[in-house]
């Protein structure tokens, strides 16, 4: 039901021929498979990103499946040669490399997580890049107290260092900017001025392998929140691919940008 109405949803968009779309159909779809956006709430963008990527792969694997057990494929099938896969995870899905070494014996294991949105920590609370974002996010970590990992070449727990790098990059990457954050038993929202390029973004000093190809990134869209904690208004930027202009979308009203209004200070989510 959900990717029959992200369907109709795209149709309309790109091939009706209304000045804009509302996308009710897709979000009452989706409410009644998550409850917690039904409501008229404001919720997170970047909680509801994760439960659109993650409804529409699993979406498209039960699609697969079904797809599968019909022709030629039955057979692949049978013998658990057909991988989970999507155009969810082609897109979106990238690889991180985590290095643990333990401060005892310097034995290192190697770990490996998937993701799709990656939640870059902000060190200033002025102003900071992108880049210093990343750097805090890629930053050597001590895990110690009640942190430590259990070494198997000492057979106990032990202080270690992590440190994390991008094993596969994906061809969208997601960036979340962690506004939100706890101090104390307040939460408060980051104004922080984060600058980020729309253009010649490379990944390279955050990757595993060296050389490295295709690491450079050019910004296509953002999500932007105006306001605070519980109050506050989504917009969109949003770049087309054909004309290359920028576009500001604000409920029903649609205007043009130009390139150097895309820099702002609500940024929240940023797509490359």
């Amino acid at each position: 039901e959900t990717l029959t109405a992200f369907g109709s949803l795209m149709s309309s968009m790109w091939c009706g021929d209304s000045d804009c779309v509302s996308p009710a159909g897709f979000h009452s779809a989706l409410a009644r498979r998550y409850p917690t956006f039904s409501q008229s709430m404001q919720e997170d963008a970047q909680e509801f990103l994760i439960c659109v990527l993650n409804e529409l792969h699993e979406a498209f694997i039960k699609v697969s499946a079904q797809l599968c057990s019909f022709g030629d494929t039955e057979a692949e099938a049978s013998q658990g040669t057909i991988t989970e896969t999507s155009i969810i995870t082609q897109l979106f899905e990238g690889q991180l490399s985590y290095n643990i070494t333990c401060l005892k014996c310097k034995t290192t294991i190697h770990r490996s997580e998937s993701f799709t949105v990656l939640s870059l920590p902000i060190p200033s609370k002025k102003a900071c890049s992108l880049q210093d974002c990343l750097g805090c996010f890629f930053q050597q970590d001590k895990l110690t107290r009640n942190n430590q990992v259990h070494c198997f070449c000492c057979g106990t727990k032990r202080d270690a260092t992590v440190e994390a790098t991008i094993a596969k990059a994906p061809q969208i990457i997601i960036f979340h900017l962690k506004r939100f954050e706890w101090e104390g038993v307040h939460r408060r929202k980051l104004l922080t001025n984060i600058r980020y390029p729309l253009s010649n973004l490379d990944l390279a000093p955050y990757t595993s392998s060296l050389p490295c190809l295709d690491t450079w990134y050019s910004l296509w869209a953002i999500v932007n929140h105006a306001g605070l904690l519980d109050d506050g208004h989504y917009t969109a930027f949003c770049k087309r691919v054909a004309t290359e202009n920028w576009y500001r979308f604000d409920d029903a009203e649609i205007t043009k940008i130009a390139a150097s209004s895309v820099q702002t200070k609500t940024a929240y989510l940023l797509f490359y």
